[in-house]
């Protein structure tokens, strides 16, 4: 099966992802997506007193056909982030209990929910330094359909050939409306599957602003009958039984 017989009627995918559960997802983000009719998927930080103010709001996300996907409880990332304890003090039976902590309590708020997705934190994948830094890929892909980290700018996911286990995203932070439907329209044309990751919409920092938001929602729309927008789950699925048939 050549990738245009794999994506008909479409061109290519595009998922939209979020990290961390800003206020600005709630508040700006969905309802921008509903006005859309546009299914995304969003990978909270478990470790804040704003997620447990949140968790019903989620829940209703859920329900509404966006994905919620596993971003760790600690939300680990490199000491050189911080004073607090880095991936390169950490053992992958660490991480391990860490990501499934995180999914005990993910799976109590969606008991429904039957496939899970991780988000890399700081779309880092290892622990440990030097002679002794290991991948923990092999530890995720034990536990998750997929699981999204970043890419080379640029390029994006070629549905035989990606490692479900760290799939390439284009990070999103700072880009304007055509920037981004530049890239969505050039990856797509190549039968790729392109993943946008977000954190916040006209926050303070790792940001896009409304309107840029507002016209690559705008163009999706128009486009949607060549490119399939979907939660990153979904598409994950269709690759996986692709790649499952050989």
């Amino acid at each position: 099966m050549d990738l245009q017989e794999f994506w008909a009627p479409h061109q290519g995918a595009v998922s939209l992802t979020f990290d961390d559960g800003f206020p600005s997802q709630l508040d700006k983000v969905l309802p921008a997506l509903d006005k859309a009719g546009i299914r995304a998927t969003f990978y909270p930080k478990l470790s804040t007193g704003y997620w447990e103010k949140t968790k019903d709001a989620w829940k209703a996300a859920a329900a509404a056909g966006h994905e919620i996907g596993n971003h760790s409880l600690s939300h680990p990332c490199s000491g050189n982030f911080g004073d607090r304890r880095g991936l390169e003090e950490m053992t992958l039976e660490e991480i391990e209990a860490d990501i499934l902590a995180a999914q005990r309590q993910l799976s109590a708020l969606l008991p429904e929910q039957r496939v899970w997705t991780y988000c890399y934190p700081c779309a880092l994948s290892y622990v440990g330094r030097g002679a002794n830094r290991q991948s923990y890929v092999p530890v995720v892909a034990r536990h998750f359909l997929a699981a999204r980290g970043y890419g080379g700018y640029g390029h994006a996911n070629h549905p035989a050939k990606v490692d479900l286990g760290y799939v390439w995203a284009l990070d999103m932070n700072l880009k304007t409306g055509f920037e981004m439907i530049g890239l969505v329209e050039e990856l797509t044309a190549r039968n790729r599957w392109v993943v946008l990751a977000f954190h916040e919409i006209e926050g303070r920092r790792l940001s896009v602003t409304g309107y840029d938001f507002e016209m690559l929602l705008g163009h999706l729309q128009r486009r949607s009958d060549r490119i399939w927008i979907a939660p990153f789950v979904e598409v994950a699925q269709r690759i996986a039984a692709y790649q499952s048939a050989g």
